[in-house]
């Protein structure tokens, strides 16, 4: 009890000591003048990237004016030939007499790739069956025949691979790049012609990004 008085007569004093005034006082200096070049120069990075408008791309030319390199299987104006169609189905059409407002580049090269196939052995399993065999005559006791074996397979195919890249035809900047496979080479003609159509449709599948 004694204690708890002290602390109420003490109370009054600490409260006067709060409100008494600070010996600190707040003092700043001025901020230096801007320098002159403040007022025209801008700071890219203290701002986000302006979403790309994909829908002001109209038109496309060969990069450097350079046809895609082909295969021993392709020949370069094969290639270029199923990117031209690919594009088109895209609303992005050839440039006349200048260039366009994308640059395309292209390259197919053979790549292998190793395939696995999972198989199962049946592999005959004889002893007593659980529920009895059937013979002549009905069911009676006999031998039943079961099981089987995964078995992995691996085999290599090659493939074609395209890859494309499209730039801005004002700044040379990439706007789009990717690459596709399909089956491989090997076949008629038509089959290599629609293997290497399919191949460059799925690098173009993506574009434009939504």
């Amino acid at each position: 009890m004694p204690y708890r008085l002290l602390c109420l007569a003490l109370l009054p004093f600490a409260l006067a000591a709060c409100q008494s005034s600070n010996p600190y006082v707040a003092s700043s200096r001025p901020l230096p003048p801007a320098p002159p070049q403040a007022a025209t120069t801008f700071d890219a990075s203290a701002y986000p990237a302006a979403p790309r408008d994909y829908g002001r791309y109209r038109s496309w030319s060969w990069r450097n004016g350079q046809l895609p390199s082909g295969s021993a299987n392709a020949d370069p104006a094969q290639l270029a030939d199923a990117i031209s169609g690919a594009l088109d189905q895209h609303g992005l059409r050839p440039a006349r007499g200048a260039s366009g407002d994308l640059l395309v580049s292209a390259n197919l090269r053979l790549e292998r790739r190793l395939r696995q196939v999972r198989d199962y052995d049946y592999d005959p399993y004889y002893g007593p069956a659980p529920y009895g065999g059937i013979g002549y005559g009905g069911y009676r006791n006999g031998y039943g025949a079961y099981g089987s074996v995964p078995i992995v397979r691996t085999y290599e195919v090659e493939v074609m691979v395209v890859r494309i890249d499209l730039f801005d035809a004002r700044n040379g900047q990439p706007v789009w790049s990717a690459s596709a496979e399909s089956g491989s080479d090997k076949g008629s003609p038509r089959d290599r012609e629609n293997a290497l159509r399919e191949s460059v449709r799925k690098a173009l599948s993506g574009y434009p990004p939504s």
